[in-house]
C-alpha cells in the first residue's frame, strides 16, 4: 500500500453535516484536516496555524501567482485557499488530508490533484436536508430558503465527483468515508513505485535460471 498520503475532498450541502463527520474522521481515524490560507483578520481566539494561515493581500496573489494554491475563492472581499505546501508536506510525511471546500474548490483540487478522491456528502432525502436547515433553528425563513436553492445548484455537480455518500448516521458515515479512503490508497495510481519494484522483478526472474 502507498505510504503516501491522499487528498480527499468532502463537499456537500449546507445541512448536511460535514463538519461533524470531518470532525469524526479526525479524532477516530487520525486524518488532518486541511487549514487554509485567508486575506481576513484573525477573530478573537483564533490562532495562526490553527484555525487559518493568515495572509496579506499581497501574499496571498503571490501564492495565487506562484501556483501555490490547490484552489481559491474570493468571499465578501476576503480570499480563501489551500495551501499547496502544506498538504503536500502532510502527504509526503504519509498523512492522508481531508479539505471540506465546495464543489467548485473541490473541482479546482481535481484539476491541480489528479488523483485527489472527490466525495459528495448529502442527507438521505431533500426533505430531510429542508427539516435539518429549519430544526437547527439558527437561521430566518429568507436564509434557510437561500441555502436550500443554493443546494439545489451545488447538485449539478454531483457527476464530476467520485463518491456519493448518504450522512443518515455520523459513525455509519465517517465509517464509510474512511473505508473508501483505504481503499482508494489501494489503486495502482496510489503505487507506482511498487508496481515498479514488481515489474523488475518479473521481467528479470527468467534471467535467474
Amino acid at each position: 500500500m502507498s505510504k503516501r498520503g491522499i487528498v480527499t475532498v468532502i463537499s456537500g450541502f449546507s445541512g448536511a453535516g460535514k463538519g461533524t463527520v470531518v470532525a469524526k474522521l479526525v479524532e477516530k481515524y487520525g486524518y488532518a484536516l486541511s487549514i487554509s490560507d485567508t486575506t481576513r483578520k484573525p477573530r478573537p481566539g483564533e490562532q495562526e496555524g490553527v484555525h487559518y494561515f493568515y495572509k496579506s493581500v499581497n501574499e496571498f496573489k503571490e501564492l495565487i501567482a506562484g501556483n501555490g494554491l490547490l484552489e481559491w475563492a474570493r468571499y465578501v472581499d476576503n480570499y480563501y485557499g489551500t495551501p499547496r505546501e502544506y498538504v503536500e508536506k502532510k502527504l509526503d510525511e504519509g498523512i492522508d488530508v481531508i479539505l471540506e471546500i465546495e464543489v467548485q474548490g473541490g473541482l479546482q483540487v481535481k484539476s491541480n490533484l489528479k488523483d485527489s478522491v472527490l466525495l459528495f456528502m448529502a442527507p438521505p432525502s431533500a426533505e430531510e436536508l429542508k427539516n435539518r436547515l429549519v430544526n437547527r433553528g439558527t437561521e430566518d425563513k429568507d436564509t434557510i430558503r437561500k441555502r436550500l436553492e443554493r443546494a439545489g445548484e451545488e447538485i449539478r455537480y454531483i457527476n464530476a465527483y467520485d463518491y456519493l455518500v448518504i450522512n443518515d448516521d455520523i459513525e455509519e458515515c465517517a465509517l464509510n468515508i474512511h473505508n473508501i479512503i483505504q481503499n482508494e490508497k489501494k489503486k495502482l495510481i496510489h503505487n507506482s513505485e511498487l508496481c515498479d519494484v514488481i515489474k523488475t522483478d518479473y521481467m528479470n526472474i527468467g534471467k535467474e535460471i
